[in-house]
């Protein structure tokens, strides 16, 4: 497969920590900015993403509006009997969803599943970006590193720091370029509790051990569960709309931009033109 597209990895081995949300509003954002996007989904037992695009295309049918969406793959894991059988088709059907999207499309997103699995680690291995989503807790810190609970110094990496690392030298061994990781803090509460304070300045040194930045997340906000139920998301909203965007929808909004901003997709694949611009033009 001759590479052309730029691939985003959603990963965390911990469900509930709105990779699929991300994934979905990294996408939309990424294709109002005016590139072509494709999405892929290995959680297909969960299938978050496949079923948020799946309310999303009948939200167009039934309302006869354009929006913009990606071409979307979701590939279910393998039910061969051997695992050798079931690794080889999994990645037979990764290779073969990656180099379709990788001749159609600017940036490929892969949805991974919260679990350890053999597909969610070579996925990890393909990503030019990983963007790890986790909830402001220990527990979900606990994946990235091994923390003495008492005086909170921090002893090394965990097991998921380990399996990135893992992944950037096959990723190295195999194309020889290297792996973006942003890890952002989702869920994060207005509060500023002592745990808070803690787990920041946890993460600002986790950060140099196991080399990613650090991204604002997205606050704790009911609409990214209403707008699920309707396969929208927070840049499909419109100022004009009935009543006007209240205040925590545009504060939610300029955190999906904010995260946009993060990724640098300009630096991937140059500018785009916007997908307002291109229909006034």
């Amino acid at each position: 497969m001759k590479k052309t597209a730029h691939i985003i990895v959603f990963g965390n081995e911990k469900g509930g920590s709105g990779k699929s949300t991300t994934a979905m509003h990294t996408a939309i954002g990424l294709l109002r900015l005016g590139y072509r996007v494709g999405t892929i989904d290995l959680d297909a037992r969960q299938g978050t993403l496949t079923r948020y695009l799946k309310k999303r295309f009948d939200y167009i049918t039934r309302n006869h509006e354009h929006l913009p969406s990606p071409a979307h793959m979701a590939i279910e894991r393998s039910m061969q009997e051997s695992v050798s059988n079931q690794q080889f088709e999994e990645e037979s059907f990764l290779m073969m969803a990656l180099d379709e999207l990788n001749h159609v499309c600017d940036f490929i997103i892969v949805d991974t599943p919260g679990t350890d699995t053999f597909l969610s680690r070579l996925a990890h291995s393909f990503a030019d970006t990983l963007i790890t989503p986790m909830n402001d807790s220990f527990i979900d810190l606990d994946l990235l590193a091994d923390i003495h609970m008492k005086n909170y110094d921090v002893l090394g990496p965990s097991i998921y720091s380990k399996m990135v690392n893992e992944a950037r030298v096959k990723k190295k061994m195999r194309d020889g370029s290297g792996m973006d990781w942003i890890v952002m803090r989702n869920r994060v509460t207005p509060l500023n509790t002592n745990n808070n304070k803690i787990i920041a300045g946890l993460l600002d040194q986790i950060s140099e051990l196991a080399g990613f930045r650090l991204a604002p997340g997205f606050g704790e906000r009911v609409v990214f569960k209403e707008l699920f139920l309707k396969g929208l998301t927070l840049l499909d909203l419109k100022e004009e709309q009935d009543g006007g965007l209240t205040m925590s929808q545009i504060t939610a909004r300029q955190e999906v931009r904010n995260l946009i901003v993060t990724i640098k997709p300009e630096l991937a694949k140059g500018y785009a033109t916007p997908t307002d611009a291109k229909k006034q033009a």
